[in-house]
């Protein structure tokens, strides 16, 4: 049986892995669970699924978790620290890193040190470290397997193919939930507006990101260290309809699709029970409900953040990683109604242009650049 840890359980894609293991009560057995404050949810769902072990982020809310769970055996933790703690813990077999933003770097890399899987769906852990993640990995024979569904396409349609016979990866957008509106309109845009997106069900922070196409960028990024390839050689195109995930083109001119529903529990259940399949969909998909499919290219005047992130990639280093944290701050304000719409990539580019920069970065070096990427941000927005 496999021990499963999971990082962000009652966040959107952890809520829906426990939905693959509730369906697979044979296979998988939790061994932790980590979430930052919901700790009436985390002892649910501890309960639910017998865990050894909990963690809560925030420990404001230890004591709450700490007297739900008493009448049990399950361990009760709090602290980033205790989160690595987990995250190496030779007690599971998999890890599931589900967390929002900088925090999934570091349990990345001590799960990678122990010799876990990785089901990756916190990309920042390669937009910021990817030379660092994929080279521990590489060394210690760690399987990454992407929960992105972007990424899941990509690798389901590489399956068998010689990576010498890849010419393109094509990476597909719905454009968000702003889509149809025009650079003027941008100006005015809400956070309730950024967060109706049109087809995904996620988390706000990732859902604004959609907006801005910051997280197609990362994607980007993640996709050239998961699978090793040129930037000049991973293309983004918009299909609103969101059933074509991703493309692979070849150079013999043909191009392999992988195509579904809008549900994220299919590239989950990929990448946990890989290499096998689940035995049945959730949600069965008929390709005759989808008559038309269309696509275009992105507008990059309406999407600057796009060819931001293709520039960071190409200057390597902490550039990524800076404007990752200074995207972070500025979709919190946004959120928090303490800037606009537009500031959020004002303040990535003026991050970017104040930043120090390191071209061979460590962890710490990383951490450093996160730091001061968040200050920056914080800096310009004059929070």
């Amino acid at each position: 049986m496999e021990r499963v840890t999971i990082l962000g359980s009652t966040g959107s894609i952890g809520v829906q892995t426990l939905d693959i293991i509730r369906r697979h009560p044979e296979r998988f057995r939790v061994s932790s669970l980590v979430a930052h404050s919901r700790w009436q949810q985390l002892a649910e769902q501890a309960r639910e699924f017998q865990a050894e072990s909990v963690v809560i982020g925030n420990k404001e809310y230890y004591p709450q978790l700490k007297e739900a769970l008493s009448d049990t055996n399950i361990k009760v933790l709090a602290g980033d620290q205790e989160i690595n703690h987990v995250a190496e813990s030779y007690r599971s077999d998999t890890l599931v890193n589900a967390l929002v933003g900088y925090a999934g770097l570091h349990p990345t890399a001590l799960a990678i040190e122990s010799g876990k899987r990785i089901a990756l769906a916190n990309k920042e852990t390669l937009v910021v470290g990817g030379d660092i993640i994929m080279a521990a990995a590489k060394r210690k024979g760690v399987e990454i397997l992407p929960i992105d569904s972007e990424h899941s396409a990509i690798m389901q349609c590489l399956e068998g193919e010689q990576r010498r016979s890849v010419r393109n990866l094509i990476i597909t957008c719905s454009g968000g939930a702003l889509r149809n509106l025009s650079i003027e309109e941008l100006d005015t845009v809400t956070p309730e507006m950024a967060l109706k997106h049109p087809q995904w069900s996620m988390g706000s922070k990732i859902t604004i990101d959609s907006a801005t196409l910051v997280n197609k960028g990362f994607e980007v990024i993640e996709a050239r260290w998961l699978f090793d390839i040129e930037p000049e050689r991973i293309k983004v195109v918009i299909h609103p309809q969101s059933i074509v995930h991703s493309m692979v083109e070849f150079t013999d001119g043909s191009v392999k699709a992988q195509l579904g529903n809008a549900d994220m529990h299919t590239p989950i259940s990929y990448a946990l029970l890989y290499p096998e399949r689940a035995s049945e969909a959730l949600e069965q998909f008929s390709i005759l409900d989808y008559p038309t499919l269309s696509f275009s290219d992105v507008d990059r005047k309406k999407y600057p953040a796009l060819d931001i992130a293709y520039d960071c990639l190409r200057r390597g280093g902490t550039a990524a990683c800076t404007m990752n944290g200074s995207n972070e701050v500025a979709v919190a304000a946004f959120l928090g109604h303490k800037c606009r719409y537009n500031d959020i990539v004002g303040a990535i580019r003026y991050a970017l242009e104040n930043a120090s920069f390191e071209a061979h970065p460590t962890l710490n070096d990383y951490d450093a650049a996160n730091k001061e990427s968040r200050e920056l941000a914080r800096r310009y927005l004059k929070l």
